[in-house]
């Protein structure tokens, strides 16, 4: 319940302090007082919370790693937005930004920017310019280089190399290095 308490009370100040800041930016004003109150509380609370209740946040914004609000040892189960490089152990939901990294755990749902890096296992779809899965890919890698451990699924793009697969792979260059129809073949290459 405090738990709860904290998150809520945390989020409605987020919340708070972005509507505040569209305003002024709106108005091209100075902040208030209690605009500076709200800022003071919202870091806050989100630097002092115990650690204990730091382990899955619904929303996650990073500049550099670890310039963000979340340490890059928690989990997010929501979105996360990356403006240059973000990285948190796993994210569940909406991963979009330029390099969104994950470390450990299984990460599911949609991941969208230039570089897609995932230590561990990745559920859903990813469509980065280059996706780098060290785990297991269940559903579609779409990028300009896909590369996986073990595929279940689908590899779109001109270069595509899955250690083992159980699926389908397109593009120009398409490696399977274990049971794959063919080791290199242009194209398609399957494994199933």
């Amino acid at each position: 319940m405090v738990r709860n308490q904290l998150e809520n009370s945390g989020l409605c100040l987020l919340y708070m302090l972005i509507l505040e800041i569209l305003k002024v930016q709106k108005t091209g004003g100075r902040m208030k007082v209690g605009s500076i109150i709200t800022v003071g509380m919202t870091l806050i609370i989100m630097l002092l919370a115990p650690a204990g209740y730091a382990q899955e946040k619904p929303i996650q914004l990073a500049f550099v790693a670890p310039i963000q609000i979340f340490s890059e040892n928690t989990a997010i189960a929501g979105i996360r937005i990356s403006l240059c490089y973000g990285r948190n152990t796993s994210v569940t939901g909406l991963d979009w930004g330029l390099i969104n990294h994950t470390t450990r755990g299984k990460s599911m749902g949609v991941q969208f920017g230039f570089i897609g890096l995932a230590d561990a296992d990745y559920v859903g779809w990813q469509g980065n310019g280059i996706n780098i899965t060290k785990g297991n890919v269940e559903g579609l890698q779409w990028g300009a280089v896909n590369y996986a451990n073990y595929a279940n699924g689908l590899q779109l793009g001109l270069v595509n190399y899955a250690v083992s697969m159980r699926g389908i792979q397109i593009g120009l260059i398409n490696i399977i290095k274990q049971n794959g129809q063919f080791p290199v073949f242009p194209i398609v290459n399957w494994s199933f």
